[in-house]
Formats: C-alpha cells, sequence, structure tokens
C-alpha cells in the first residue's frame, strides 16, 4: 500500500496493472512489459512438459507469477515446477527459493528476453532450474547450477538438446520427450544458442 501524498514504485503499480485482455504483464528489473497471449504451438508445448512432470510430486504451475525482490522481478514463466506441499496456500506471488525448475516457451518477441533477460534473472533468484524451449530453433536448453549476481548471474551448466532427442531434467527426475513438439518458421535466425 502507499502512503498518502507519496508517489507510488514500480511494484505498487505493476501491482494494481490490470492487463488488457489478451495480454500478461511482467515485471523484468523494474520494467513493466506487455506481451500478447501465447498461441497454438506455445500452449501446446506448455501443456506437453506439464503432462510429463508427475504431479504426485511435482506442483505445476502456469501463469504463476514468482516473486525475486532482490532483482526488482516478478515474472510469469509460462511454466514453475516445485516439489508439491512446498508452496504457500494463497497469494499472488510463488517465492522464488521454493521453485526448482523455471520453463519459458520463446516466442519471436521473447527471444532476447528469456535467453538473456530471464537466465540472468532467474540465476540471480537462485532457481536451481531454467529450461528454454524454442519452437523457432527447435531446440531446448537446460540451464542448472546458479551462481552470481544481478546482471552478472547465469547458470554454471547449459545443455543443448534438438527437438527429437530425450531431455533428461535430474532436478525433477524425469526425461522429457521432445519429439512431437511443434515448431515456429523463424522469421530470420536468431543469435541466441
Amino acid at each position: 500500500m502507499t502512503e498518502v501524498g507519496a508517489r507510488p514504485g514500480i511494484a505498487d503499480f505493476y501491482e494494481a496493472l490490470a492487463a488488457p485482455e489478451g495480454y500478461r504483464a511482467e515485471l523484468l528489473r523494474g520494467t513493466v512489459l506487455l506481451t500478447a497471449a501465447p498461441g497454438l504451438v506455445h500452449n501446446r508445448i506448455v501443456a506437453a512438459v506439464q503432462d510429463q512432470i508427475p504431479h504426485r510430486r511435482w506442483e505445476r504451475l502456469q501463469t504463476q507469477d514468482v516473486g525475486l525482490p532482490q532483482e526488482n522481478s516478478e515474472p510469469q514463466p509460462d511454466l514453475v515446477v516445485l516439489e508439491r506441499g512446498k508452496g504457500p496456500d494463497h497469494g499472488r506471488l510463488l517465492p522464488a527459493e521454493l521453485v526448482t525448475l523455471l520453463v519459458e516457451v520463446v516466442s519471436r518477441s521473447s527471444v532476447d528476453r528469456d535467453y538473456g533477460d530471464k537466465r540472468s534473472i532467474y540465476a540471480a533468484g537462485g532457481v536451481p532450474g531454467y529450461l528454454i524451449v524454442d519452437p523457432m530453433a527447435a531446440q531446448c536448453v537446460l540451464l542448472t547450477e546458479p551462481y552470481g549476481e544481478g546482471e552478472q548471474a547465469d547458470y554454471g551448466l547449459e545443455q543443448m538438446y534438438a527437438f527429437g532427442l530425450d531431455v533428461p531434467v535430474p532436478l525433477l527426475g524425469v526425461v522429457l520427450e521432445t519429439a512431437e513438439f511443434p515448431t515456429l518458421p523463424p522469421v530470420k535466425r536468431h543469435r541466441r544458442p
């Protein structure tokens, strides 16, 4: 809550923001970003990943805001995975320290954000695993072993898998099958891995 006469901070503004229909909002390092709602390829990939993670052991949450106060960030990853029973019973923000794996599906407009900004934000927040699924490059990138702070934070281990190959995710004790992940034609080959 903002004091009377005080200028609201970006976090207050973000919390009060009602994103227009068809858009979602995220707070990334103090900047509020609005992005268009995802398409079918994106949603099918998220569903395929979610279906392969056993729900008896893991909570698999879509459109869940994650709190990373040290990063002034409240991203909304495409899929949040945490151990069942470890999360709070209510609230808007899930503390990053409770998360085991975050999943982002790359779109034409999110390439740099997913491969760059969110990579360092999630690493700085100590999130043990970050899976990037890229339907334009037909690949998955699994990042583990976070280290560092702020924009210099990163993951120590990066493993790349082409669609069609199985992706072992030891953090969850699962192997993801990617052979049926749909793809998107790239507008132009992006410069990310």
